[in-house]
Formats: C-alpha cells, structure tokens, sequence
C-alpha cells in the first residue's frame, strides 16, 4: 500500500484520490474550500482544509510521510507551484502535477514535477484518433508526440506473422503486446501469427500513426 497526497479536490483531483483510496491506498485530500472537503470526505482516508496559497498551512502537512504527491491544480500557477516546490523540498519522491498548458507544465517541470498531465488536451487526443479510425481501439499519450496505441488487427492482417505486416519498416511502430482471448503476449516473435480478432499494442510517434491511419 502506498500513501498519496493530492493537491485540489476539483473534477480530475477528486478522481484520482478516490480511485486510488479504492484501490486500498491511503489517500490524504487538501483543498481551500470547506464545502468540497466535506463531500469527499468519507471516500479517501482524510480531507483536510488547507489554504493552497499558503506557503505555511502546506508546509504543516507532513509532507515528507507520503510516496507519491498529485497537484491537481490546474486554476492557478502561483499555489500549484507551492505545492510541487513544498513537495519535493519534503523528499517526495514522485510528484505529478496537472497542467491546462504546455506553458503551465514546463514552469511545474522547472519547480521539480517528476510528470505533467493534461487531462483535457489527452482525452481530446485519444477521442480525435479513436473516432478517426475504426480499428484504433485506444491511445495513451507518453510524452509529447509519442504514444501507446491499440489496435485492432484488420482482415488483410489475418494469418501473417509479425514481419510480413512491416510495421517497423513503414510506420517505426515498436510492436510490445498482442492480446488474444485475454491473454497478453508480451513482445512476441517477429513469427507471432496474427489473427483478425486481435489487438496490437505499440510505441509510436503521432507523425507515423497519422500515417498508419490515413493508409489502412
């Protein structure tokens, strides 16, 4: 079990804390306003109130008690900052901070956040390449310009073995997973067989998955 303290009890901030406290982690919650402490309160292992702008009221948190750090907020530069500098000042060793901007995520970067997210910006990525093409199951952004992606084998695939379909060669797609009847195989042979109810999961950049999608 791991202890998370998460910055922000806005949309992305509550979700986080609550689906890590349902997975038996200890979760501790801070966030300026009363009202939305209380409605979270009985869903993570504490709510506490805490004035976010306050560099003094963060630094009495015990910050250095916690695993890992999520500053989920997205509102305003000045407090998201207190928060990842006071975290890692702490000796947290892992801080991930939400960022609306690249802007927003490069100044966090700077102050010491190990990774930044872009909640919106990612699901509008992801919803762009899956309603672009059929067959593209998932994406799941990494770092800039390069993602995981899933997709579903297509007919003219069915029966070839990895090499045949050239991947790498046409579209510098690191091939790391196939998915058949719930069972993963985990960077499988360039013989692996493929079949068309398969999923494919690779490392690719978005310069060639735009290509695969406009060409299959």
């Amino acid at each position: 079990m791991k202890t998370f303290i998460v910055f922000g009890c806005g949309r992305f901030g509550s979700t986080v804390a609550t689906r890590l406290y349902d997975l038996k982690n200890d979760v501790v919650i801070v966030d300026s306003d009363q009202e939305k402490i209380d409605l979270i309160n009985d869903n993570v292992t504490e709510a506490i109130v805490c004035d976010l702008e306050d560099e003094k009221a963060i630094g009495e948190l015990a910050l250095k008690n916690y695993d890992v750090a999520v500053v989920a907020i997205g509102e305003s530069l000045e407090p998201a900052i207190m928060a990842v500098l006071a975290s890692k000042e702490a000796g947290i060793e892992k801080v991930i901070a939400k960022a609306p901007s690249y802007r927003f995520g490069k100044i966090l970067l700077k102050c010491g956040a190990d990774k930044i997210v872009f909640p919106e910006r990612d699901i509008g990525f992801r919803l762009a390449n899956n309603l672009s093409n059929d067959n593209l199951l998932s994406s799941d952004e990494i770092s800039k310009g390069y993602s995981y992606y899933d997709f579903k084998a297509s007919a003219i695939m069915d029966g070839k073995v990895l090499e045949e379909l050239n991947l790498r060669e046409n579209y510098n797609f690191n091939v790391l997973m196939v998915k058949r009847n719930g069972e993963n195989n985990v960077n499988p042979d360039p013989n692996f067989k493929i079949k068309e109810s398969d999923t494919i999961t690779v490392l690719a950049s978005d310069k060639d998955i735009k290509k695969f999608i406009e060409e299959n």
